[in-house]
């Protein structure tokens, strides 16, 4: 696994998903590491200007560090969730203008309908817990021992959204395999939240957050188990 100083994520499903953050040079997001094992096959997606296999593998595992449980750890944790949050919405939307499956629209508008509910909410605590964190969203160097501003490349690497390609029969497949992921991420977030927060309007928004996207991750794969046998 590549390291990173601030934010690690070890994930084995995808070889593409945070392609942006091994971009990114700065000690909050410095890499990523992706290994993807389906031979059987590969898909392409674009993510910017580029493309990369995508590929379906058997699991993921995650490790992921917003800092330490200080004072401004909730600052922290909604400045990585909104953006992760708008990430999820625009896949989303996305999905409700290509996708042919009533059940990948219906799962889309209620992504976008929570997720921007969520957004709305972290906002509104955001200006009132830290009146004074300014504008740009922070994230903790650990180097140096203290917050920094995210940068717009930090930024779009915690979107984790990608162009999922034509309106085709596989769609919807690329559709799930960069969803999965995306909210496999949000799980691992909401769970460190539920350990290092103090404030239980977080901590009740991290199970929230958990307890759905475990629920629509379990569905996606049992869909692409019987739409395309994966």
């Amino acid at each position: 696994m590549i390291p990173m100083k601030h934010f690690t994520l070890k994930n084995s499903f995808l070889s593409l998903t945070l392609v942006a953050i091994a971009s990114v040079s700065s000690s909050f997001l410095t890499a990523c590491s992706t290994t993807a094992t389906d031979t059987s096959d590969k898909q392409t997606m674009n993510h910017g200007s580029g493309s990369m296999p995508h590929e379906h593998s058997n699991g993921m595992n995650h490790d992921m560090d917003l800092g330490p449980a200080d004072a401004n750890y909730d600052l922290r944790f909604i400045d990585a969730m909104i953006p992760h949050h708008q990430g999820a919405t625009v896949m989303a939307k996305e999905a409700q203008q290509k996708s042919q499956r009533p059940e990948i629209k219906k799962l889309a508008a209620e992504i976008i309908k929570a997720q921007n509910q969520e957004i709305t909410q972290m906002q509104q605590w955001r200006a009132a817990w830290y009146p004074k964190a300014g504008d740009k969203p922070m994230a903790y160097d650990a180097k140096m021992g203290h917050d920094m501003e995210m940068s717009s490349e930090q930024k779009q690497a915690m979107m984790m959204n990608m162009d999922l390609g034509a309106a085709d029969t596989e769609f919807d497949l690329r559709f799930i395999n960069a969803m999965i992921p995306h909210h496999e991420a949000a799980v691992v977030m909401g769970k460190d939240a539920l350990q290092k927060s103090q404030r239980p309007e977080i901590k009740k928004l991290a199970a929230e957050i958990i307890k759905a996207q475990d629920t629509e991750i379990k569905q996606m794969k049992q869909w692409r188990k019987a739409w395309y046998n994966k």
